[in-house]
C-alpha cells in the first residue's frame, strides 16, 4: 500500500507571532477530518540573541603582577634556578601570585619574609609587617586543590594571604641542590667554617653525592643533592656535634651510634650531610657520619649496623639557620641595588613543631 504525506490544512497560517511552523506531516491512513484538524505542529522558534559587545579593554590590562614581586622571583631563580629541583616530587616557583590593581591598590610595600615553613602564623606575622612577598623554603602546595575552604589551615592560609595581596614563593629543592645553597652550608657546619667564623675550617674535600641527572644551568655546573666532607686530617666527632648543635641553635641532639661511649673520643674521617629527611640521598654514601634533619627507625638501625654514626636536629632545624646566615644577606645585596628601601626578614613566627620536654619541669 502507497502511503502518501498529509499537509496542514490552508487555513493554518505558517507563521504566527513571528515564529516558524513546521507542520508534522503524518502518513494518510483512513484519515478523517477531525484527525486532521487535530494535526500536530513542531515550532521551531528562531531567537535573536543579541552580540555581547567587546569589552573596551581586556581583563589582563585591569590588573598587573607588582614590580617588586617580579624582582624577587628573579633573584630567587638567579641564584637557585628553578632546573636544579627535582620536580619528580617538588613543586617550586611562584606558588601564589599577587595583582596590583591601578584604582584601588598602592604599590606593593618592598617586604620580604623568609620563612622555612608557611603556616597560619607566619601568614599573619607576613600581614602584620607589610611584607607583599614571602620566600616559603618548604612549599605549601604540593599536589592539585579541588577546592580552597577554610575547613583545611593549609587553604585558610592561601585564603589569608590571597586577600591581602601577598605572593608566595618555594625554592626547595634548587636551594638543596645550589652550590651555595643548604647542604654547602651544612658541610661548612660540619668542618668549622663560614657564619663568621673565628676558626678556620678543617680542610676537606666536598664531593656531591647524588649529581643532578640533567644538565645543570650554565654557572651551576656540579650541583646535586647531598654532600660529603672528607677531611684531609681525622676530626673529632665530639667536635662536630658540637659544632651542629651550636649552629642550629640546640642544646641537646639525637645521636645513634655503633659505640656511644665513644662519642667523646672517636675520631673521623667522613661526613656526609643532607638537610631535612637526608637519609634516601646520602645512604649510599662512604661516611663515619651521617648529619641530617631526621631519620626513621629503621634507618637508624640499617646505618648503625654499618658502622655510622647518625646525628639528627628535627627536619626544619637542620634548614632554617641557612635562611638567616645565607639567603637573607644574598637577598639584601640582590635587591637593593633595584629598590633601595627593600627590607629582607626572616619570620620569628616560623619554628619546627617539636621540642624536646624535660617532664622535670612540666
Amino acid at each position: 500500500m502507497s502511503t502518501k504525506l498529509a499537509r496542514a490544512p490552508a487555513h493554518i497560517s505558517q507563521r504566527a507571532c513571528g515564529a516558524t511552523l513546521t507542520p508534522r506531516l503524518q502518513p494518510i491512513q483512513h484519515l478523517t477530518r477531525r484527525s486532521i484538524l487535530k494535526a500536530r505542529f513542531t515550532t521551531a522558534f528562531h531567537l535573536h540573541q543579541p552580540q555581547l559587545a567587546t569589552p573596551k579593554m581586556a581583563a589582563s590590562d585591569k590588573y598587573s603582577s607588582p614590580s617588586f614581586t617580579a624582582l624577587v622571583v628573579d633573584a630567587m631563580r638567579k641564584h637557585y634556578p628553578e632546573e636544579l629541583a627535582d620536580r619528580r616530587w617538588d613543586n617550586v616557583g611562584l606558588l601564589l601570585g599577587n595583582i596590583e590593581i591601578p584604582e584601588t591598590r598602592k604599590p606593593k610595600n618592598p617586604v620580604v619574609l623568609l620563612t622555612n615553613d608557611l603556616t597560619y602564623a607566619v601568614a599573619e606575622e607576613a600581614i602584620q609587617k607589610n611584607a607583599s612577598v614571602i620566600v616559603s623554603y618548604h612549599p605549601f602546595i604540593f599536589s592539585g586543590l579541588k577546592s580552597i575552604t577554610t575547613k583545611d589551615p593549609q587553604q585558610a592560609t592561601l585564603l589569608l594571604l590571597a586577600a591581602n595581596g601577598i605572593a608566595v614563593y618555594c625554592p626547595h629543592t634548587a636551594v638543596d641542590a645550589a652550590p651555595n645553597g643548604l647542604n654547602t652550608w651544612l658541610g661548612d657546619i660540619v668542618s668549622g667554617g663560614s657564619a663568621s667564623s673565628s676558626s678556620a675550617a678543617a680542610p676537606s674535600t666536598r664531593t656531591v653525592i647524588n649529581p643532578l641527572s640533567s644538565p645543570a644551568p650554565a654557572g651551576f655546573e656540579g650541583s646535586g643533592y647531598g654532600l660529603l666532607c672528607t677531611f684531609h686530617q681525622p676530626e673529632s666527632l665530639a667536635d662536630i656535634i658540637r659544632r651542629v648543635a651550636s649552629r642550629v641553635g640546640m642544646r641537646r641532639v639525637m645521636v645513634a651510634s655503633p659505640d656511644p661511649t665513644r662519642l667523646s673520643t672517636a675520631r673521623v674521617d667522613a661526613v656526609a650531610v643532607c638537610a631535612g629527611s637526608g637519609w634516601d640521598v646520602i645512604k649510599s654514601a662512604t661516611a663515619d657520619v651521617v648529619v641530617t634533619g631526621e631519620m626513621t627507625h629503621h634507618n637508624a638501625l640499617k646505618a648503625v649496623q654499618e658502622g655510622k654514626t647518625v646525628v639528627t636536629v628535627f627536619h626544619s632545624n637542620s634548614e632554617r639557620g641557612y635562611l638567616t646566615e645565607v639567603m637573607k644577606p644574598l637577598l639584601e645585596s640582590e635587591l637593593k641595588g633595584k629598590e633601595a628601601s627593600v627590607q629582607v626578614l626572616v619570620s620569628e613566627a616560623d619554628r619546627d613543631p617539636f621540642n624536646i620536654v624535660d617532664v622535670s619541669e612540666l
